[in-house]
């Protein structure tokens, strides 16, 4: 009879634990920003779309593609997420009571009792149970506090994974877009270069037969060299965005890679900003920032439990015998039941300075949430403001380079026809050259917007 009620304490107690939960609400954070996004947020596709659809140029998807599976730093996070599961899966574990099973034995030889003329006496005993030993019963929810944080850390960590992935595809983008635009650079330098070395050579054997002066040719080696510069310079730049590219793929680049396409054709797609509360569940520095905000709350809960008692429990039941051969046979039953309950007094402030710790982690939580969202918000304004602006001063500098081109070749006409010196054709060629080149870095900062309001918009996952 005692054996039973003794299991049915201990089963009423495993009931009751967990009952109570001294975690607060989390409540609602008000995030402080507008609902609808300023300027114009049309665009071709949805921010949802895969980046293997919002990359249009072949060679760059194959480059995105290589990066994910080798770059270190997307590998660290997805350890990291890993780290974190195992973690948590350490933690739940605590929920649990821990059954074990014992089995010991003894033989000892002694003394035998007095009046046996001090003859020796071996005795045995063995002892065979299956019992709990020190589980918490989680009367007041710490464990389970502590369960829930643990979850929503490994969230948290999860979500920082996805940041680290749509950091690397927007990196990769980035550097191959620059790429695109520097080999326009060097192509355009190559031919300003080749066509300044023509001149000069006409203008050598002008000066050779005295018809140009020495100035004039000086003036003409200056451009002719400053154009060579030139090309060097973005041959340099080209070779350092290819080195930026090995390392964010994670080693050397495919030798299959297909063509690339220029900037002045469709690279990337054109995203649609939508509203601002898709950001909440798009991005994942916010949704990173929520599930911390959560683990924080969690642990306030812990805090609170630590001030009320706390029950250890040590159970067992098994059988024990003096003989081996005895051990399992009827009238051997054995139980042990240890509840030990623990009362917190005086801790020298320790449990109250852990609840005000808890506490501003939560407001530190909520104020990283709330930031979270603005720079969101942000980041998504600005790209809209700047795909604005340049739409517009693409169109206006592709008129300009027009009507740098018909400049020139009208100088050079007039410079055929002995009408213009051909110093008016060399103003006219470097002026059409600047204009050529500001268009590429347009081109160039369009992609690169694109790509910025896609990330920013918590698209390439």
């Amino acid at each position: 009879m005692r054996k039973s009620s003794a299991f049915i304490l201990v089963a009423a107690i495993l009931f009751l634990s967990g009952a109570c939960s001294l975690t607060p609400p989390l409540g609602k954070v008000d995030s402080q920003v507008s609902a609808k996004f300023p300027g114009k947020t049309g665009g071709t596709v949805s921010a949802d779309i895969a980046w293997q659809k919002f990359f249009a140029d072949p060679r760059l998807r194959k480059l995105v593609e290589t990066s994910l599976a080798n770059n270190r730093d997307l590998r660290i996070a997805t350890l990291n997420v890993e780290q974190a599961r195992a973690q948590y899966a350490i933690s739940r574990s605590e929920l649990f009571p821990p059954v074990n099973a014992f089995a010991s034995g003894e033989r000892r030889r002694g003394v035998g009792a007095p009046g046996s003329n001090g003859s020796s006496i071996t005795t045995g005993s063995y002892n065979v149970s299956v019992g709990l030993v020190s589980y918490e019963l989680d009367l007041f929810g710490r464990v389970r506090s502590l369960n829930s944080a643990a979850l929503e850390t490994y969230f948290a960590t999860d979500a920082a994974r996805v940041g680290a992935q749509i950091a690397l595809v927007a990196q990769i983008a980035n550097q191959y877009l620059a790429e695109r635009a520097l080999q326009e650079q060097v192509d355009l330098a190559q031919q300003t270069y080749d066509g300044m070395s023509q001149a000069y050579d006409i203008m050598k054997k002008r000066f050779d037969t005295g018809t140009v002066s020495e100035l004039d040719l000086s003036s003409m080696e200056i451009q002719r060299q400053t154009a060579k510069a030139d090309l060097a310079t973005f041959q340099q730049r080209k070779q350092e965005v290819n080195n930026s590219l090995v390392f964010l793929a994670g080693g050397s680049l495919p030798s299959n890679l297909p063509d690339g396409r220029s900037l002045d054709e469709v690279v990337v797609a054109e995203v649609k900003a939508g509203v601002s509360s898709d950001l909440l569940c798009r991005r994942p520095d916010i949704r990173e920032a929520e599930y911390q905000l959560r683990s924080a709350n969690a642990n306030i809960g812990a805090a609170r439990a630590a001030f009320f008692p706390s029950v250890t429990l040590t159970a067992t039941g098994g059988t024990a015998s003096r003989s081996l051969t005895q051990l399992f046979a009827s009238g051997t039953a054995s139980w042990l039941f240890a509840p030990d309950v623990n009362i917190p007094i005086f801790d020298g402030g320790r449990n109250k300075a852990n609840l005000e710790s808890a506490e501003i982690g939560k407001k530190l939580g909520i104020a990283n949430y709330e930031k979270s969202i603005q720079t969101g918000f942000r980041e998504v304004a600005d790209s809209l403001a700047a795909r604005s602006g340049l739409a517009e001063r693409i169109t206006a500098t592709e008129a300009l380079v027009a009507a740098q081109q018909k400049r020139t070749n009208l100088a050079t006409a007039r410079y055929d026809k002995g009408v213009d010196s051909y110093f008016e054709v060399l103003n006219a060629t470097l002026d059409l050259f600047d204009a050529r080149q500001r268009l590429i870095q347009l081109r160039l900062a369009r992609a690169v917007n694109s790509v910025e309001l896609y990330k920013a918009l918590g698209g390439g996952w």
